[in-house]
């Protein structure tokens, strides 16, 4: 079976990428993990943090911009009261962080750089994540 643009134009995945909101949600979370990566390393390497220490501060930089984006720009015309929705964005988030945690220990004690270790947990996490957000914290009422 042979690979086309055609083809793949045809397909649910296809679709999806000729929608420009789907790149704005790709933006929005590229953004926090550049963030998340950045304030890990600065902390880690250059204030001498414990790794896990380091992943929380830079967890909470990431997910308050992450936050503040998607509200604002990326799911704009889903706002709902900023409470709840800061509230349903916030256990996604935890459950995202508590992921990201075990997975940084484990990679850490199998050997992993400490920055490696981090940006790999930060991209396994981050389809939860986005799907946490997409289908609760930000979904469409009707």
């Amino acid at each position: 079976m042979a690979f086309s643009a055609a083809a793949l134009a045809r397909t649910r995945a296809g679709k999806a990428l000729t929608r420009p909101h789907n790149w704005v949600q790709l933006a929005v979370g590229a953004t926090g993990y550049v963030i998340n990566l950045a304030v890990y390393t600065a902390l880690l390497r250059g204030a001498g943090f414990h790794y896990a220490a380091a992943a929380t501060c830079s967890f909470l930089v990431a997910v308050t911009n992450n936050y503040i984006w998607n509200r604002l720009w990326t799911f704009h015309a889903q706002r709902a009261h900023v409470g709840w929705q800061g509230l349903r964005f916030l256990i996604v988030a935890l459950v995202a962080y508590a992921a990201n945690l075990a997975l940084l220990s484990a990679l850490i004690a199998f050997g992993v750089d400490k920055v490696l270790a981090q940006a790999i947990a930060v991209i396994l996490v981050t389809p939860l994540n986005f799907i946490g957000n997409k289908l609760w914290s930000f979904r469409v009422r009707r």
